[in-house]
């Protein structure tokens, strides 16, 4: 049969046999690799506690954009408190978690911490049940821990006003869902002869494709590959996230899986985009270790100085992610204290030389880290 004789790329009668021209995606796939192996072996030249926070930072970037890439925002400080409360890592008072927060928690550290164990219909329903932790999406209430059933009509992904939506993708029916997810799961648990990178690329595809869930079909997608790359890096610590990479390319992502899920079975051009994506997510990830780096040094640095516990924590926020500029306002909020303990507070650290005022002008004066 032509392409013109089905719409989707489930539909093609070969399908799932997806093909990709592994000569073409050759180089990027050494680049990719070089660039792994540069960031693990960097890593292990620190120590213990550096990798645990670089993962941590990882970790809850990860976290955070794999919800942000479905219109969720989630608390910084909950999914850092909850993800380091898990892996047993000190970073001081935790911030309070909801049950949505440790939902998702518990979905990224299942897929990364257990990646050699298989995944089953059961483990799939677990991470679907974790992520709707009270039978709702927004205002509609999805079938938590099981496939979809299309009572409401075929599984689309549209865009636009309502009355003039536009069908972006059409997944298989609800019927088919049984024999399709038993081939995947053979296929993602079974040695398929693919490179490791690749079939995680081809995991994301297939998954999101298949779309079994009323809802949380990305992050599951994404977790899937997640998980597939802990294995290909032979370690359960994350060190970098392709979902925050995802969100920083949110339009060219989107564009790329409607191009591919409304093409044919050849998929190389996928496959690239997604190596290029992976690409920038690691070369992001030696920033966040450099970040990391810095921090140890600057409380290496600052060891034998005296600073109470509201200071101590707000150059924490700095150095972890801070929203904005610091003003004394902010640090009042944040602290819990009043205007003039902040003041007082910020004055110590401009006099000691940790922090100073930031350029330029504005209504409020605010300040940033002196070095």
């Amino acid at each position: 049969m032509k392409r013109g004789d089905w719409l989707y790329i489930w539909q093609a009668p070969e399908w799932p046999a997806m093909r990709y021209d592994l000569s073409s995606l050759a180089g990027p796939l050494a680049e990719v690799s070089r660039a792994q192996g540069i960031l693990l072996g960097r890593l292990a030249d620190v120590g213990m506690g550096l990798r645990d926070q670089a993962s941590l930072t990882s970790l809850t970037e990860d976290v955070l954009k794999t919800s942000e890439i479905e219109g969720e925002r989630l608390d910084a400080q909950s999914v850092r408190s909850s993800i380091a409360r898990r892996l047993g890592i000190d970073i001081g008072a935790l911030a309070p978690v909801d049950r949505h927060v440790e939902g998702v928690v518990e979905m990224v550290l299942d897929a990364s911490t257990r990646c050699d164990e298989p995944v089953d219909e059961e483990r799939l329903f677990g991470w679907h049940a974790a992520l709707f932790p009270t039978g709702f999406s927004g205002m509609s209430r999805v079938r938590v821990g099981q496939w979809r059933d299309d009572a409401s009509g075929a599984m689309q992904v549209v865009s636009g006003p309502i009355g003039r939506r536009r069908v972006h993708f059409e997944a298989p029916p609800a019927d088919r869902l049984g024999l399709e997810t038993r081939r995947f799961l053979e296929w993602l648990n079974g040695d398929s002869g693919e490179p490791p990178v690749l079939k995680a690329g081809l995991a994301h595809l297939w998954f999101v494709t298949l779309h079994p869930f009323d809802d949380g079909n990305g992050r599951i997608a994404r977790a899937i590959g997640d998980l597939l790359l802990a294995r290909a890096d032979g370690s359960p610590q994350r060190f970098y996230s392709l979902s925050a990479q995802i969100q920083r390319e949110r339009k060219a992502y989107y564009d790329i899986l409607e191009r591919t899920q409304n093409g044919t079975l050849d998929v190389t051009a996928w496959l690239a985009w997604f190596l290029e994506a992976l690409h920038h997510a690691v070369d992001h990830a030696e920033h966040n270790l450099s970040a990391v780096l810095g921090k140890t040094r600057f409380w290496q640095r600052w060891a034998n100085t005296p600073m109470n516990a509201r200071q101590i924590k707000m150059l924490n926020r700095l150095f972890d992610g801070f929203d904005g500029k610091l003003t004394s306002s902010k640090w009042a909020a944040i602290a819990k204290c009043s205007p003039d303990s902040a003041l007082r507070d910020i004055g110590e650290l401009v006099a000691l030389g940790v922090l100073r005022k930031s350029a330029g002008g504005g209504r409020s004066t605010s300040y940033e880290l002196a070095d």
